[in-house]
């Protein structure tokens, strides 16, 4: 295949190094997506050391400055730097040349290419939302990073509790101080969910002179939950996985620690 330029992207197969060079070069200074495969090794010093021999790899480097080096096989990156960093390409003795360096962190992070099968420059836009649909698990850690979406004043006192009948999602206080046992579904909470809601609260009803409240959270009843739980009485709250998601991505940053009453 012969180079192949159009306003968004240049392609070519088995470049020269200096074709390469060019590449990378001009990709970098143009903020541009760049794909570089080829045989590679990888120096790294900063937080730790490391030192990856040479192979055959991927290389991506994308216009917020992070870089990626991937190996034939897994599907995480075996190094590589986060956005925000800064490149330098060099035509050395040994090959294409490129460091990859943060100054925050005076974390240098350097390639080395004596062979180069492909190279791609790609002016990529994407303006998309990622939306998570979150799991249970998700959804309990939203909570505990956001607990209004339960209710105003509630707060968390501990995460998946042991009890004899298996495990709590969330055990915490309301407003007004009373226990409040929370049990968490993705899917329309159904009968089955309303009862191990009620297994649990039942650890906490032998001590008949405290106040304990339930809390069914899910995105909506099942047939036929609705008059069981009111029977039990059992409350329910409506929380989407959506929702929930939407918090995880400002929260995640902080450790779930945070959110605990000391």
């Amino acid at each position: 295949m012969e180079h192949a330029t159009i306003r968004r992207y240049s392609v070519k197969e088995r470049p020269t190094l200096r074709e390469a060079y060019d590449a990378v070069r001009a990709g970098v200074s143009g903020h541009k997506t760049i794909l570089v495969v080829g045989n590679c090794w990888v120096d790294y010093e900063g937080r730790a050391s490391s030192r990856l021999e040479p192979g055959e790899r991927v290389v991506i480097f994308k216009s917020d400055g992070s870089a990626l080096i991937h190996r034939p096989r897994d599907y995480a990156p075996v190094n590589w730097q986060p956005p925000g960093s800064l490149f330098r390409t060099r035509l050395v003795k040994d090959g294409l040349h490129v460091r990859v360096f943060r100054k925050k962190d005076n974390e240098v992070l350097e390639l080395t290419f004596d062979d180069v099968m492909f190279t791609a420059v790609l002016d990529l836009k994407d303006s998309g939302e990622f939306y998570l649909h979150a799991s249970e698990k998700d959804m309990q850690e939203a909570i505990l990073y956001e607990p209004s979406l339960l209710e105003k004043g509630f707060k968390p006192l501990t995460a998946e509790k042991p009890v004899e009948p298996g495990f709590i999602d969330i055990l915490g206080v309301d407003k007004d101080g009373i226990l409040t046992v929370v049990e968490i579904k993705r899917k329309p909470a159904t009968k089955e969910a309303v009862l191990q809601l009620n297994k649990y609260m039942a650890v906490f009803r032998a001590d008949s002179d405290r106040q304990i409240r339930g809390i069914l959270v899910a995105p909506a009843l099942a047939r036929g939950s609705q008059k069981l739980l009111a029977s039990l009485g059992l409350e329910f709250k409506p929380l989407s996985p959506e929702q929930c998601s939407q918090i995880l991505r400002r929260y995640r940053e902080k450790p779930l620690t945070d959110f605990f009453e000391p």
